[in-house]
């Protein structure tokens, strides 16, 4: 007997869940632990948000053209996620200022820092943002999850319809 493939919706519901529990992971360790984001920190936030809201379209919006624009959104958004991630490692991280950066600049026009502060400010320059969580760079945390919401946006892409 063969297991039947997730329904969109199964894919979608769980990266909305996983994307949303990385952001609410982030603030824990800023608030409770003090570990300050800095502006890469921040955007990648922003990208899990709206990652979050791109799968509340596939399932608010249960057609085809839907679920469809919805896994586009998510791949889109976790590839973009992916480049901030390793941008934040590879080159922010050993930078003494992040100030003025991509990432700056799309809080900035977003106005996510002064809608939300508590959220999507950053606190600290990308230098002193640069921890380990269990012996694993911060943001390799992060970009782990943003492949497996690329792979999560395929099967979306590809599962069967709701019946």
């Amino acid at each position: 007997m063969s297991v039947a493939p997730y329904r969109a919706g199964t894919w979608l519901g769980l990266t909305a869940l996983a994307s949303l529990a990385a952001v609410g992971a982030a603030l824990i360790s800023q608030h409770v632990f003090g570990m300050e984001p800095c502006p890469w920190c921040i955007l990648q936030r922003a990208i899990f948000v709206a990652i979050a809201l791109a799968c509340v379209i596939g399932l608010v919006w249960h057609a085809t053209p839907g679920r469809v624009l919805s896994a586009v959104l998510v791949l889109l958004l976790a590839l973009s996620g992916i480049a901030a991630a390793l941008w934040q490692h590879f080159v922010a991280a050993s930078s003494t200022s992040c100030n003025l950066t991509f990432a700056d600049e799309v809080i900035g026009v977003l106005r996510l820092d002064s809608a939300w502060p508590d959220v999507f400010s950053p606190r600290a320059s990308c230098a002193d943002a640069a921890v380990d969580l269990m012996g694993v760079p911060y943001e390799f945390w992060s970009l782990a999850l943003f492949v497996l919401i690329v792979v999560a946006g395929f099967k979306a892409l590809r599962a069967r319809p709701a019946a």
